[in-house]
């Protein structure tokens, strides 16, 4: 099924959370879905970090298909021949930790949503500028929240997401949305690397699920 940006931007803001996951494991990646999945995550961003990504996502996006309401988008994309190897492949989005321009261009030219990462009110606008419906504010744990207010107080308009240092507390969480973000992007956080080795996938769906209740009941 084919969405619009519009409609990836409201999936995003439903859950408030986008699990940021890699693993050269095609086995663990897939297990991860399931538990992601099941823990209510609809919106799902595999990075680009281990020298197999191409081919684990290719074989991941077939697996996820079974989940017609789930977004599986690829992160850590750096070039355009990167961002068109896996808009070949079905990608449903596409993250950059930096505004590249090429991969920018790509996107906006094939129709696929993307999303910049930024850390100065000048890139936010460059991203803005270039059709950026959602920037990272990336790296989360330096900018802070009062990045995002401090965007948000002059570009009300985009949509921010912090990645980098996000954690699943209460007072974290808090700290975010407070500030105003659209969604929030975890990785190393959420993902009990413990759990994960010994197979214990049920921890993971509990920890997704407890974080996604913490955004909901912060939102309230």
């Amino acid at each position: 099924m084919k969405y619009t940006h519009q409609e990836i931007l409201e999936k995003m803001a439903e859950t408030g959370m986008i699990p940021v996951f890699n693993h050269k494991d095609i086995s663990i990646a897939k297990a991860v879905i399931d538990a992601s999945y099941i823990a209510g995550i609809r919106v799902f961003e595999f990075t680009n970090r281990e020298t197999n990504a191409f081919e684990v996502f290719k074989e991941l996006k077939i697996y996820s298909e079974k989940y017609p309401d789930l977004l599986l988008g690829i992160g850590t994309v750096f070039s355009a021949k990167d961002a068109s190897r896996f808009h070949y492949i079905g990608t449903d989005f596409v993250v950059s930790p930096a505004l590249i321009p090429e991969v920018a261009n790509y996107c906006t030219m094939k129709g696929i949503f993307w999303v910049p990462g930024c850390a100065t009110v000048t890139e936010v606008f460059q991203a803005k500028s270039m059709g950026a419906l959602l920037v990272k504010a990336f790296p989360g744990n330096l900018l802070g929240s009062g990045f995002i207010k401090s965007v948000l107080s002059v570009m009300p308009d985009i949509k921010m997401m912090p990645t980098g240092g996000v954690e699943p507390t209460q007072e974290n969480l808090s700290e975010w949305f407070k500030a105003g973000v659209h969604c929030v992007g975890m990785g190393s956080q959420l993902f009990d690397k413990k759990a994960i080795e010994k197979g214990e996938f049920e921890v993971l769906e509990s920890n997704i699920k407890k974080a996604l209740v913490t955004i909901q009941e912060i939102r309230k």
